[in-house]
């Protein structure tokens, strides 16, 4: 696309060295100067519109040797374009900076690795809307074919983070295999939105957790720790995973689903029993996280009360949770 524009640029500016070198050798008007530099770059031989001179004539044999090489090489790039999909191509990212310019509330996802793979298809099967920050190629081909929202470039570029929708979004997550560039893309996404809750990556070396930390991350995670714990709770502890893991997934048409309670909810300031929730939704309250505390209060009894922004973590049917969200 920047070679078509570039192209275009220098046909233009052609157009208008021989327009206006007609109108000051030659005296003509500007729609005369004009149709002489587009008879004679594309040397279609038409009847000349004013009568040259001497300067006039060697004006145009040397506008004939610059333009019409020009004029080759702007169809040229055309025709390439056309023909390697290029217009193809620049029409789609037209469409998908439309589409950026509308997401909001969504997550950045920064890396489409094999752990940025299964992030993505996580969120895409919950229904929530992400944009995926990838500069390899190969990479990008697989997020256009899945039909996903995405920008090309570094996840660390501040133009790059805009362009994703940084100062819409919800959440970022930094999950590129190097340290040193998660630290960059967290304190580069938290100088854009300081809010933003931002989720690393962490290789497990000495020191990576801390240096992420430093940089602004609300949350690091080591995926060859969080492996091993779990492979380890698999061997001591089999039928507990198996049943988080159905939960969690939805397996048994059951879910884990947290939702914060708004102000308007019907049962703010209700406890547990004369909500409704277990009755009315058939869910079963886990925990609740009271807005502004880090602790959790498992296992609520019926006489807690639920205050506005409160985040609940229930245990039910889908149906039910969403049903449930529905009526807040």
């Amino acid at each position: 696309m920047r070679n078509i524009k570039l192209a275009g640029l220098i046909l233009l500016s052609i157009l208008l060295f021989g327009t206006f070198g007609y109108m000051g050798l030659e005296g003509s008007s500007f729609l005369d100067g004009l149709y002489m530099t587009v008879i004679t770059i594309t040397t279609v031989g038409f009847q000349e519109a004013v009568p040259l001179h001497a300067a006039g004539k060697i004006f145009t044999m040397g506008l004939v040797l610059v333009g019409v090489s020009f004029v080759l090489y702007v169809f040229g790039k055309v025709t390439e374009a056309i023909v390697e999909g290029g217009l193809q191509k620049a029409f789609g990212r037209i469409n998908m900076d439309k589409k950026l310019s509308k997401v909001h509330n969504h997550y950045i996802v920064c890396g489409y690795g094999r752990i940025g793979q299964v992030i993505c298809l996580s969120l895409h099967d919950d229904h929530r809307d992400f944009v995926v920050i990838e500069n390899n190629p190969e990479e990008i081909k697989a997020l256009s074919a899945l039909g996903y929202l995405f920008v090309e470039g570094e996840a660390s570029d501040d133009e790059v983070l805009i362009q994703a929708g940084i100062k819409r979004a919800k959440g970022l997550i930094a999950v590129v295999s190097s340290d040193a560039e998660n630290v960059y893309i967290t304190m580069s996404a938290k100088v854009l939105k300081p809010s933003l809750f931002v989720m690393g990556r962490s290789s497990g070396k000495k020191g990576a957790d801390t240096k992420l930390l430093r940089a602004g991350a609300d949350k690091v995670i080591s995926p060859y720790f969080i492996g091993a714990r779990q492979m380890a709770n698999i061997v001591l502890r089999p039928t507990v995973i198996d049943f988080l893991d159905l939960t969690v997934h939805g397996s048994l048409g059951l879910r884990l689903e947290e939702l914060q309670i708004p102000s308007s909810a019907s049962f703010v300031d209700m406890t547990l029993m004369d909500s409704g929730i277990r009755k009315k939704y058939d869910l079963i309250v886990v925990a609740i996280k009271r807005q502004g505390d880090k602790e959790m209060l498992f296992n609520p009894s019926h006489l807690t009360l639920i205050k506005p922004g409160d985040t609940i973590i229930v245990l039910g049917e889908f149906e039910n949770i969403k049903r449930l969200e529905k009526d807040f």
